[in-house]
């Protein structure tokens, strides 16, 4: 990583192996017996994946691993294989071998060097030095050769630290915000229309709909490798757009030049459906999503692993066909119409032939729907405030940590 020639009075200069150790995590393989079958006497094993998507799949004794490698609130966790450069904190359990606890010493406050390691050129530098060309591993000599820049003053440290974490409080209120909206409206939905199911006898003024009468489905694009393009104001919405938790994330886009339909053009507030799944546990698929951000992009475009979904019924919002198939009913229904040992597809019938009972006047459908729109336009709203969030603290990172900007009466 170039470091800046200027050291800002009252900071200094090394490498950060002159000011952490490095606790490596435990090798889970055939010759150990590190994990165990039941998680009531072991404690969560963190790998990458856990780690990245908040999900535990295995548990560990930790009376058999080194005390270092066990992992708890405000402990720097480092990633050394596959995504290389993935800085975490508040996680607890036992580090799996794929990753480093990065420990400091006396002179560095720990909120300090997890902001510092979450600057971007740490991470371009460490892209570098990592070996391998398919598989990224990044060894201890390697890590320990990043340059790192720091106040003397450990308070100085703190108040750098403060006004980063402050952006990510705000952040993660607002994310708590919108699950607990989207939790909200789920529950409503449930109580209104979940009461019954097929088969069940329904009440004067219900009946079974088919999805075929309230919707429109439309396929996406099948794109060719030749259509992908470093650079282009069109964009193609790809299946990573889905977060396994839930939600939709602009990362998955890809540039691209190519001759789509303009029915498969998606825009800001369209529903999508996940039609691919990549995990054999169907986390993705069957998954609705709204198109909340364009990315930057002008246009874009769903490919062939996305489903657009329109609502043809004159009462029936997009919104209130998000909660429809956020209900597990739908769920276990798309998992029943999918097919594939290595990546799992769904039907184009899946959607089309789905059934459930709704009252035939569609006067509480259209009272839910009133609270489901208003829902989906306050997350709306709270995603774009996220988004500038994480914008503006991004910005301010290498700035701060260079100490281009200094922090003024930080004591105070």
């Amino acid at each position: 990583m170039s470091s800046i020639n200027d050291i800002p009075n009252g900071w200094l200069q090394t490498t950060i192996g002159e000011l952490v150790e490095l606790a490596q995590g435990v090798a889970i393989n055939a010759k150990t017996n590190y994990v165990l079958s039941d998680k009531e006497n072991g404690i969560p094993l963190l790998k990458i994946n856990n780690l990245l998507n908040n999900t535990i799949d295995q548990y560990a004794n930790p009376d058999l691993v080194p005390k270092q490698s066990i992992i708890h609130k405000n402990d720097i966790i480092f990633t050394r294989t596959g995504q290389v450069g993935e800085v975490l904190i508040n996680k607890y359990g036992i580090l799996h071998n794929n990753s480093f606890k990065v420990i400091p010493n006396k002179e560095l406050h720990w909120s300090y060097l997890y902001w510092y390691l979450k600057d971007i050129r740490v991470y371009n530098y460490v892209q570098k030095v990592a070996a391998g060309s398919v598989q990224k591993d990044l060894n201890h000599g390697a890590f320990k050769t990043i340059e790192f820049k720091y106040p003397k003053d450990i308070e100085e440290q703190k108040a750098i630290a403060n006004i980063l974490t402050s952006f990510d409080d705000k952040i993660e209120n607002l994310k708590a915000q919108n699950k607990t909206l989207e939790q909200t409206a789920q529950t409503i939905f449930k109580e209104w229309f979940g009461k019954y199911q097929l088969g069940d006898e329904l009440p004067e003024g219900w009946r079974v709909f088919g999805m075929n009468e309230l919707v429109k489905t439309i396929n996406g694009y099948s794109y060719k490798g030749k259509e992908l393009v470093p650079e282009s104001d069109e964009a193609l919405v790809t299946l990573k757009s889905f977060d396994r938790n839930g939600g939709f994330q602009t990362r998955g886009f890809k540039p691209f030049k190519g001759t789509p339909k303009e029915t498969q053009e998606v825009l800001i507030g369209d529903l999508v459906v996940a039609h691919t799944d990549l995990t054999q546990d169907a986390e993705v698929l069957g998954n609705p999503a709204f198109i909340f951000d364009n990315g930057g992009f002008n246009k874009m475009y769903i490919t062939m692993d996305l489903v657009k979904v329109n609502p043809t019924h004159k009462d029936l919002s997009s919104s209130f066909l998000y909660y429809l198939m956020k209900d597990r009913r739908f769920k276990g229904h798309c998992v029943g119409y999918s097919n594939g040992t290595t990546v799992l597809h769904l039907s184009k019938k899946a959607i089309p032939e789905y059934e459930l009972p709704l009252p035939s006047d569609f006067k509480k459908v259209v009272e839910f729907s009133t609270i489901a729109n208003a829902t989906t336009s306050k997350i709306s709203l709270n995603k774009e405030a996220i988004k500038n969030l994480t914008e503006t603290r991004d910005a301010l990172l290498p700035k701060l940590m260079s100490g281009k900007v200094r922090v003024n009466d930080f004591k105070d």
